[in-house]
């Protein structure tokens, strides 16, 4: 949701602005919608090396050859194109040029998915002729980290500077993951709540079905999904699965002062990035900070604080799902169904809570970490991860019959979940399929990955 113009400018004066701004996204049911987002690695057809910014068959030429062939108008910052806006769509880039759709806030997962293929068909349509293909996977296969160019925009320059300084593994994660995530709406502050740690609880559940990351410079990492072990060296301020949602007494309030306690990256003054990293958005409220003396965080500062912090699930004014690594087009559309299917519907909402609140803190740290390395193998409970998953799945198969929102064939939104009930009765998620090929018919080479996987 875009701030108003006039809001922007507001001056903060305390900390019940900021709990107001987060109960401004409250929504009756029918005003719900999903908004998808998705990552995918761009490289050139010939060496599969990642494209620059600038160049005859760079990103600045593909995003200005969509924006004339489509209809989508250009952001600018100063005179450097870096993103295109169409009705409530985005397309923006990544740090290295990981290309993301930001999807326009929907009402079923059947639009959803005909928004994905057409952004697929458009990028396609344009980087064919660029001699560009797109990939959908967690973590760039290929390339080191010394390979990724960077994009010219300022944000990025003051994180990449402020990452090593709090981990190790934070510059990869800027220029090699990609991910896919879904935005969800809530109806209250309980109704936040319930889905905040439902979902918190069970993302580990999705990081193991979207498994899709186990190759790093070409050789296997001994991860299936390495996106999601890059977030637990990234940095610990900001990144995790918030032990305090579950606390009682959870609240708005809480969000709130946990992210007044996350460190600051920037401010966006007069069309510049100000680099703020490590500082103290509560100083700054205060018009204290020596890089700004006297200059007030406004509502603005705040919104864009707020997308400053990782964590496995993240709180603005909806819910963003952070667990599951970039792929092909048809998980592109299970990720919002998987979500959906638990999140929207009151008896699947109930029925996934129940089984989230038996996990102890304990357990859902254990599964946090080991998912990771073992996905759907990971033992839990007597059984594995692989059993949670299968009970996951028929919550939300239920929970999207429920809803019923029909295509014209008469099929209901269950549908895009077969992909991931196949990676359940295979028992074999996407990063092990990978390296069944990798280890047979690609003979040691991760370079089929670019033709066989491009979108």
């Amino acid at each position: 949701m875009s701030i108003p113009s006039a809001v922007k400018s507001t001056p903060i004066h305390g900390r019940q602005q900021l709990i107001d701004y987060l109960a401004a996204g409250e929504k009756p049911r029918d005003a719900w919608r999903i908004g998808t987002e998705h990552e995918k690695f761009g490289f050139r057809n010939d060496d599969l090396r990642p494209p620059t910014f600038e160049g005859d068959r760079g990103i600045r030429a593909l995003l200005e050859g969509i924006a004339s062939r489509y209809g989508w108008d250009i952001a600018r910052e100063g005179d450097t194109p870096v993103a295109l806006i169409r009705d409530k769509a985005n397309i923006t880039l990544e740090p290295a040029g990981q290309l993301e759709l930001s999807g326009a806030p929907l009402e079923t997962i059947h639009q959803t998915c005909c928004e994905v293929n057409s952004h697929l068909e458009e990028v396609r349509s344009v980087a064919d002729e660029l001699g560009l293909g797109f990939l959908g996977m967690g973590f760039q296969p290929k390339w080191a980290r010394s390979d990724m160019p960077w994009m010219p925009k300022g944000r990025y320059k003051i994180m990449r500077e402020y990452m090593p300084k709090v981990g190790s593994l934070g510059l990869d994660m800027m220029t090699r993951t990609c991910t896919v995530q879904v935005n969800l709406d809530f109806s209250s502050e309980a109704d936040m709540v319930r889905k905040f740690r439902t979902s918190l609880a069970l993302q580990p559940i999705a990081t193991a079905l979207f498994a899709d990351s186990p190759f790093t410079e070409g050789k296997p990492n001994g991860y299936q999904s390495y996106r999601s072990h890059v977030w637990t060296d990234t940095d610990p301020n900001r990144t995790g699965m918030l032990d305090f949602v579950f606390d009682d007494g959870f609240s708005y309030e809480r969000y709130v002062d946990y992210m007044l306690d996350v460190p600051m990256y920037f401010s966006y003054q007069n069309g510049h990035y100000i680099d703020l990293a490590g500082q103290d958005f509560k100083r700054f409220m205060g018009g204290t900070l020596d890089a700004l003396p006297g200059t007030r965080a406004t509502m603005k500062d705040w919104a864009d604080h707020l997308t400053t912090a990782f964590p496995e699930v993240r709180l603005k004014q909806y819910l963003e799902m952070r667990g599951a690594d970039g792929g092909p087009w048809n998980r592109l559309c299970a990720l919002p169904a998987l979500w959906v299917g638990l999140l929207y519907d009151d008896d699947a909402l109930y029925a996934a809570w129940e089984l989230a609140n038996t996990l102890t803190r304990e357990e859902r740290h254990a599964l946090r970490d080991g998912v990771p390395k073992h996905a759907m193998k990971l033992p839990f409970r007597g059984g594995t991860v692989r059993d949670l998953a299968r009970e996951v799945l028929e919550i939300a198969s239920h929970g999207l019959k429920r809803r019923n929102r029909l295509n014209r064939n008469g099929a209901d939104e269950s549908i895009f979940l077969d992909p991931l009930i196949e990676i359940v009765d295979a028992n074999q998620t996407p990063a092990e399929r990978k390296l069944e090929l990798f280890h047979s018919e690609w003979n040691g080479s991760v370079d089929p990955v670019f033709k066989e996987f491009a979108y």
